[in-house]
């Protein structure tokens, strides 16, 4: 679905994200975990044509994406859901989700996207800034899959949203890969989100691969998750490097 070869991103002469690959493949949920500043938005922005300087190559379906602009991509099959939401706050929840239809030519809002967030459909005169932080995040995931991707993109969905709502979107991500046929790359630095959706994960530290391999369950009893330790503080100030790692 998502190939990600050698990839270089940053801003000016800056890289952020350093020879990074990493695959999706069609209906999995791939998580990417990293403190504040590993470089996983930059990740994101990198495959979404967001940057202005990329290195490397990102390939969808088999074709190359690397240089296209961003609307392109996204009609090519790729949604995203920015870190922070970026819903629009003077329309309401229902022109909120019409917008997300023009990514596929302005189709009609999918019936699925109330199946999963229900609390949308009782709200959709509403305007989009008068909903709670959890209710604009649901808003702004309905708004992607409007859109009909074929891979979405989500960016620390779980960033500022009450627990109850993490938990759902949680639930869903891995129903959406079921039911839409959809893969989802999920960005996160909430372990436990990646540990409920994601059976495959990498882990970044200050732009590079660090981890890669299974996402193994939380068991009840037996201390701190493995992964636990590359988001800790000082993870980012001495990153594990090491060949063991990369399964």
């Amino acid at each position: 679905m998502l190939r990600i070869e050698n990839l270089c991103a940053g801003y000016g002469d800056v890289d952020v994200v350093h020879n990074v690959t990493l695959d999706v493949l069609p209906n999995e949920v791939v998580g990417v975990l990293g403190c504040n500043g590993a470089g996983k938005t930059t990740l994101v922005k990198a495959v979404m044509g967001l940057l202005p300087r990329v290195s490397g190559q990102v390939s969808f379906l088999d074709q190359p994406v690397t240089g296209l602009r961003t609307h392109e991509i996204a009609q090519r099959g790729i949604g995203l859901v920015p870190q922070g939401r970026w819903i629009f706050p003077k329309l309401t929840v229902r022109e909120n989700l019409l917008m997300g239809t023009q990514a596929a030519g302005g189709a009609d809002i999918l019936d699925e996207v109330f199946d999963y967030f229900p609390v949308l459909k009782t709200r959709l005169s509403q305007q989009g800034g008068t909903l709670s932080g959890g209710e604009q995040q649901v808003l702004a995931i309905s708004r992607a899959l409007c859109g009909r991707p074929k891979l979405l993109l989500l960016d620390e969905p779980s960033d500022g949203v009450q627990p109850n709502l993490v938990e759902r979107i949680g639930e869903v991500i891995p129903e959406l890969c079921r039911r839409s046929k959809l893969a989802v790359l999920l960005v996160e630095q909430n372990l436990d989100l990646v540990l409920q959706s994601a059976r495959r994960c990498i882990v970044l530290s200050n732009g590079r691969l660090v981890h890669a391999g299974a996402v193994e369950p939380r068991h009840s009893g037996k201390g701190e998750h493995p992964l636990a330790r590359y988001l800790s503080p000082a993870a980012d100030a001495a990153p594990d490097f090491r060949p063991e790692n990369i399964q």
